[in-house]
């Protein structure tokens, strides 16, 4: 014998002897997976009962090979060999007496003579106790992978959870390479025994890599398999630099398995393992068991990978969604400095809803008023995702169209709750279906930097902390309210949302939040929650102790730390802080008498000149002073002005409206009174009993607060009064005019032969902004102008 292939020639041995006497079981399949052949110790391997020979072109699957992935198993090692590669792996079998076995098992191609592949070829025999053994092992891998993978669908903390399992269990390195728009990028690297690779060697987290042709890792992508390489002395490969060679030589490296990382037709990426001499281990080289358990667990990786990219997207999505219904801008105001933040929850599963995007309904708004008032505001909608963000944008834009009439913090919170109740589940013809309307928690406030009144409603939210002298509590609501569209039609004894007003001290600050920075916070040591009283035990202190800087920001951040913890919900923190010094204002009275135009024209051009405005911006300020002051003295000196109407929100007693009536008392004339119901210099309310109606129907004896105040029943009053107000800001000033009639001006079209028509049109044209509000004892009239440079 001089070579194996003439030994080979020499020794023929009948084929049928090889099949019949090898103690290994052969079976061979078409294409279709379908018996073609069976050898003895096949039939006796699987136990199969009765003529063999009647499952000729039968499925290979009636064997009872790959017990548990049946068909799907099947699938996979058929293509694979079809395709002209080899399959090697351990399956467990359920043989025809019913008994399981765990099988070792080798596929192959089967090729006609002229190259085709006709079908395959399964050599199988049972698998040894450290077959057995190992694949046991490999198995619960296998499970535990899958259960760290299906616990999050974050990207990094999948990665993570993969590398932490698989070193050094597995492997001694490990790698994985994500693409991001068209580059490769390392999103993790996992070193056994604390190993850190020297600097500028291999390629950091974040940092962009590249493979170079014949790479291991290249060639699994490129291929779409998984590619071993048993021994790097045997086998050496390219690496990406020389740095990284010499890096793979300190550690020791013996052998590497790379596993591209393919779902749903597109390739994401490449895991690669790598064993080196950083251990202890028996065995330092990975082989074909080592490939089918890795390319097993990357194609996990990869589906799990999928997901959470799918899960990024839609939660990018929402939260996108969420912040375009956010001020993008807060502006910019006088005598008020504002900070905000919206935090969204991280992913997480709660109340058996599944992973959710804990994008919520919360929001903030910083609404400009007249004459340098502002609208603050701060709610949550009942409830998560996209559904309680629309409902979110929803609501803001409708308080903020209410908000432009200049109604009061409670009538706004009237019209908002009517509102909510009209979105209850209805069908396409507007029939009422079952279910409950969106509900909300808001809080409604209008602040004035110059009086410092803060004037709000509240429906059912958390009181904000107020930090002033070093001193921080929760503001106390005489009227919490109720949630927004909780309250029915028709529902008696619940009450209707009432204002509340304080004065800020000068430099106090406000922290408006919702339930998220508070409710259901994880103890630091992971026993429970904090209470909602230690949630805000610790809020507090985390903002007075940072108030001192006088930075609303500072507040901001410091409230959004201040309970350690991953939020449950998610949460939205606004920060006011007052100015501590008094803004610019002025205030007179004047008798609406034709005359007292000219006067109220020279206190302006005196005031906007002692504030340094141009001489230019003070003539057309003052033109437009003369246009409005002259409004006001007509209206005001020819014009009574109705009695107030009085808003119960409760049902009075049957027999106190069945009682004696009253005649009705005619009252005497008493001067006007001055802006905001402050009765005129000299003048003292009427005494006596007030007249009051309820359904129209008078109550003898009833007294409210107010009624008898000056300027509610004008029916035969004399000359009256207008006031004008003068404010100053850090670039405009804003005009008031405040007269005791309460129908509100409007822009017309003149005639040629009309007389008037024209002075709301000038100030249209001429004020940066301008409009009116309803008062409690007649209206005003405001412009805004820039302190500096003409602008119409």
């Amino acid at each position: 014998m001089t070579s194996w292939g003439e030994a080979a020639f020499d020794a023929y041995l009948p084929a049928d002897m090889v099949l019949g006497q090898a103690d290994i079981g052969v079976v061979v399949a078409d294409r279709l997976s379908n018996l073609l052949f069976l050898n003895e110790y096949a039939v006796r391997l699987f136990r199969l009962p009765g003529d063999v020979r009647q499952l000729a072109g039968s499925p290979v699957l009636s064997l009872g090979l790959f017990a548990g992935d049946d068909l799907r198993k099947l699938e996979d090692v058929a293509g694979q060999v079809l395709r002209g590669r080899s399959w090697e792996g351990t399956f467990e079998s359920i043989r025809g007496d019913g008994s399981r076995a765990l099988m070792r098992a080798v596929a192959v191609p089967l090729r006609h003579p002229g190259g085709d592949i006709d079908g395959m070829v399964i050599l199988a025999r049972v698998a040894s106790n450290r077959d057995g053994q190992l694949q046991q092992e490999r198995i619960a891998l296998l499970e535990r992978v899958g259960e760290r993978l299906a616990g999050s669908l974050e990207i990094g903390t999948t990665l993570k959870h993969v590398a932490e399992m698989l070193v050094p269990q597995f492997a001694d390195h490990c790698f994985i390479d994500l693409f991001q728009g068209g580059q490769l990028f390392r999103r993790v690297m996992r070193h056994a025994s604390d190993w850190v690779p020297p600097p500028g060697t291999w390629a950091q987290v974040g940092e962009q890599i590249h493979y170079p042709e014949g790479h291991f890792c290249q060639q699994a992508m490129a291929r779409l398999d998984t590619v071993v390489v048993t021994d790097l002395d045997v086998e050496p490969r390219p690496a990406p630099s020389a740095e990284s060679m010499a890096a793979a030589r300190e550690a020791g490296l013996t052998s590497v398995v790379a596993a591209p990382l393919y779902a749903r037709g597109e390739l994401l990426g490449v895991m690669s393992l790598a064993l080196s001499r950083l251990t202890d281990r028996e065995d330092r080289n990975y082989g074909a068991p080592d490939r089918d358990l890795i390319g097993a667990i990357a194609s996990r990786v990869a589906v799990a990978i999928d997901n959470a990219m799918l899960f990024e997207t839609e939660r990018a999505t929402a939260l996108a969604f969420q912040k375009s219904l956010l001020p993008q801008v807060i502006p910019d105001l006088d005598g008020l400095e504002v900070a905000c933040r919206y935090v969204p929850a991280k992913p997480l599963e709660a109340q058996g809803q599944g992973i959710q995007t804990q994008v919520g309904g919360d929001w903030y708004d910083i609404i400009p008023l007249s004459a340098g008032r502002v609208g603050i505001v701060i709610g949550d909608v009942e409830g998560r995702g996209a559904r309680a963000a629309a409902i979110m944008g929803q609501l803001r834009a409708a308080l903020r169209a209410f908000a432009q009439d200049e109604k009061s913090p409670a009538d706004i919170m009237r019209k908002l709750d009517e509102w909510c109740r009209s979105l209850a589940p209805a069908d396409e013809a507007g029939v009422p279906l079952a279910g409950d309307p969106p509900t909300a928690s808001c809080i409604y406030v209008i602040y004035d930097a110059w009086s410092r009144e803060l004037t709000f409603a509240n429906a059912g939210h958390d009181a904000p902390l107020l930090v002033s002298g070093g001193q921080s509590r929760q503001l106390e609501f005489q009227h919490k309210g109720v949630l927004l569209g909780v309250r029915g039609k028709g529902i008696r004894g619940l009450p209707t949302y009432k204002e509340q007003t304080i004065v800020v001290p000068p430099g106090a600050i406000l922290v408006f939040f919702t339930d998220g920075l508070t409710d259901r916070r994880t103890r630091a040591d992971g026993s429970g929650h904090y209470t909602e009283d230690e949630a805000l035990q610790m809020l507090q202190h985390a903002v007075r102790a940072v108030a001192a800087s006088g930075d609303a920001d500072a507040v901001a951040t410091a409230a959004e730390f201040a309970v350690p913890g991953d939020i449950d919900d998610d949460m939205a923190i606004l920060v006011v802080k007052s100015s501590p010094a008094e803004l610019a204002s002025i205030e007179r009275s004047f008798p609406a008498e034709p005359i007292m135009v000219s006067e109220a024209r020279r206190l302006a051009a005196q005031t906007f000149g002692s504030w340094g405005m141009d001489a230019e911006q003070i003539e057309l300020a003052c033109l437009l002073v003369s246009e409005v002051v002259t409004n006001a003295v007509l209206h005001a000196a020819v014009t009574p002005s109705p009695g107030r109407k009085l808003d119960f929100d409760f049902d009075l007693d049957p027999v106190i409206r069945s009682g004696p009536v009253a005649p009705p008392r005619t009252p005497e004339p008493v001067p006007a009174a001055r802006p905001g119901g402050r009765p005129a210099a000299g003048v003292r309310a009427a005494a006596g009993p007030a007249r009051v109606s309820v359904q129209g129907v008078p109550v003898q004896g009833a007294s409210v607060p107010g009624w008898d105040e000056p300027g509610l029943d004008a029916g035969r009053l004399g000359p009256r009064e207008f006031a004008l107000r003068l404010r100053r800001g850090a670039n405009a000033v804003w005009v008031e005019v405040f007269d005791p009639d309460l129908r509100l001006p409007r822009i017309r079209t003149a005639a040629e032969t009309d007389e008037g028509g024209r002075g709301l049109y000038l100030v249209e044209q001429l004020a940066t902004r301008w409009g009116s509000r309803p008062t409690t004892d007649g209206k005003a009239v405001w412009f805004e102008m820039p302190r500096s440079g003409y602008r119409p």
